[in-house]
């Protein structure tokens, strides 16, 4: 019986690993074409990994918790009859056509072994099989690249996905090609399969997807420690930009390393790329020549240190050793480490991206709801019997986009490059939504064209996916606004960091009881009303404190006569 190789693929934009989280089968189960297989987080999600084929689970080869780069196997299938299987190959390296012989008319090379021993001479020259195999949109049976909620929109369109060309990385087919396929079926072509250029492409912070099959890796181990670093290399280092995967990067912030000082070791695409050998190597020398300089001031100035006798780094860096060891123990017993990854490492660098991006300034100020309040409990009955639950949160969504109508500003972008300011005459705004694994930001489209309920249901269902860890990336996308609810868990203020490349957000206090002066026939009296505190952030380089003020207070004179909204 044929057998396949399944290897994890590109489950992201560029992410270049993904953390096994937990495998929903077992070896021997039978398992049928787009079944998830796996969870696995990356940067960016927990997402499910489908099967490309019918047949059963001959052998799983990672386990729960490991890191597996994007193009190492995962798992081996027996193919039920009828699936093409040519023996055992990669999950989704596409058969290569008749016509794609070589220019010169010879005959395309074969593909090679699914496990090699890799070497320098046998390292391809401008990438490996396995990033081609990542980032291909079709599996040598025509099997179309695309998640399983993707599939079944298709299903529930009407639409033939293989027909259906996709834009996402690696020709993967995204809901908007489907939905656009579905609006337009003319227009609509066959999916092509990705070539090696489109399976290592440059992310905007300088990386690539490397898989496990990197022959720079390969061979920066393969060179002993002390060997001198190649001419070319070493003119190359201090660049501009490098190449490099985000496990790489890492490591050259562990190390404290300039990674563009690293000499490079290959090029990918004609930029200069490092690996993790590279950057361990170059920290390695750099500790080696401190330690040097420390012998040399310990001896003397002036006096010339032997850097290769056997008194000079080892006994100086010995007692550090040593005692850099007993603190670690001690620091064992009273902390905990875990790693920084994932989705969590992800919201970090786009908080830290906003936070010394833009000036923030934060607004504070307070609005008596007493009258929402009583307005939400007479619809919350009638939003129950239709399946809603019914919050304040929508209320203050809908106040938002009346008040962003007036206050364009704060419904904008700034483009920094071609230093314009974007105002959007679209209002897509994002719920601050906490989960297991940090922030995440869903967005609500179109909530000027909405009714209360609808905006209400949306909320709702994006917020539950979030917090469940299986929203589409899609629709956490797209955002003019920002609204986050700290009242939830008792919060009262707090400065809110923007969703960069918005330009504002508005933190939401929890609803209190507040004795307040009530102005009556009988004249000022004081009584208890219910208020809300309300925080708005914003980039002071748009929003100047004038217009925040004046925005949040239309925002409060929606939401002390929320009868207003209906005049919306």
């Amino acid at each position: 019986m044929a057998t396949r190789e399944f290897t994890l693929p590109d489950v992201g934009e560029g992410v270049a690993e993904g953390t096994l989280e937990a495998w929903l089968v077992s070896e021997g189960d039978q398992v049928s074409e787009d079944q998830p297989l796996a969870e696995v987080e990356t940067d960016k999600a927990l997402v499910d990994v489908p099967s490309p084929v019918d047949g059963t689970i001959e052998r799983l080869h990672a386990e729960a918790g490991d890191v597996v780069p994007v193009g190492d196997v995962i798992v081996t299938f027996e193919l039920d009859a009828g699936e093409s299987g040519a023996g055992t190959q990669a999950s989704s390296e596409p058969e290569a056509p008749a016509d794609e012989a070589g220019a010169d008319g010879s005959e395309p090379e074969p593909a090679p072994d699914p496990d090699p021993e890799p070497g320098p001479a046998e390292a391809p020259a401008g990438g490996n099989g396995t990033a081609e195999a990542a980032g291909s949109s079709s599996s040598s049976s025509g099997r179309v690249f695309a998640a399983p909620s993707t599939r079944r929109l298709a299903r529930e369109l009407g639409v033939d996905i293989a027909a259906v060309e996709g834009t996402g990385p690696g020709g993967r087919v995204t809901e908007a090609d489907v939905r656009r396929a579905a609006g337009d079926e003319e227009s609509s072509s066959s999916g092509e399969p990705a070539t090696a250029e489109t399976a290592a492409t440059d992310t905007d912070d300088g990386t690539v997807t490397v898989t496990a099959g990197d022959d720079g890796a390969a061979r920066a181990a393969e060179r002993p420690p002390g060997d001198t670093v190649a001419s070319p290399a070493v003119e190359s280092a201090n660049r501009d930009r490098t190449l490099a995967a985000p496990a790489t990067r890492r490591v050259a912030e562990e190390e404290s390393v300039d990674i563009d000082a690293v000499p490079a070791v290959e090029q990918r695409d004609g930029e200069p790329f490092v690996t993790a050998d590279a950057v361990r190597e170059y920290a390695e020398k750099q500790r080696q020549a401190q330690a040097a300089d420390a012998t040399a001031l310990a001896t003397g100035e002036g006096e010339t240190v032997d850097t290769d006798a056997d008194t000079d780094t080892d006994t100086v860096a010995e007692p550090e050793l040593e005692t850099s060891d007993a603190s670690d123990a001690s620091a064992t017993e009273r902390e905990e480490r875990e790693p920084y990854g994932g989705v969590r490492r992800t919201i970090g660098e786009q908080m830290e991206r906003s936070k010394y991006t833009a000036p923030h300034v934060t607004h504070h100020d307070e609005v008596d709801v007493t009258a929402l309040v009583e307005t939400r409990e007479e619809l919350k009955g009638v939003a129950e019997e239709r399946g809603v639950r019914l919050t304040y949160v929508p209320f203050v969504m809908k106040a938002c986009v009346a008040a962003l109508k007036q206050f364009p500003y704060l419904n904008a972008q700034l483009d920094e490059e071609n230093e314009e300011i974007v105002t959007k005459r679209y209002y897509n705004l994002g719920v601050a939504t906490a989960t297991d694994a940090g922030l995440m930001v869903p967005v609500v489209d179109g909530v000027d064209r909405k009714g209360l309920l609808e905006v209400a249901r949306e909320t709702n269902e994006l917020v539950e996916q979030a917090r469940d860890r299986r929203i589409d990336r899609e629709k956490m996308r797209g955002g003019s606004f920002t609204v986050t609810n700290v009242g939830g868990i008792g919060g009262e203020y707090a400065t809110p960091i923007v969703n960069y490349p918005e330009v504002a957000i508005l933190a939401l206090g929890e609803v209190r009881k507040k004795p307040r002066v009530v102005e009556t026939d009988d004249g000022d009296e004081i009584r208890p009303r219910h208020v809300l505190p309300l925080s708005l952030s914003f980039d002071h380089r748009v929003v100047d404190g004038a217009m925040g003020a004046r925005f949040t207070n239309a925002v409060m004179e929606y939401l002390r006569n929320p009868d207003l909204l209906l005049l919306e």
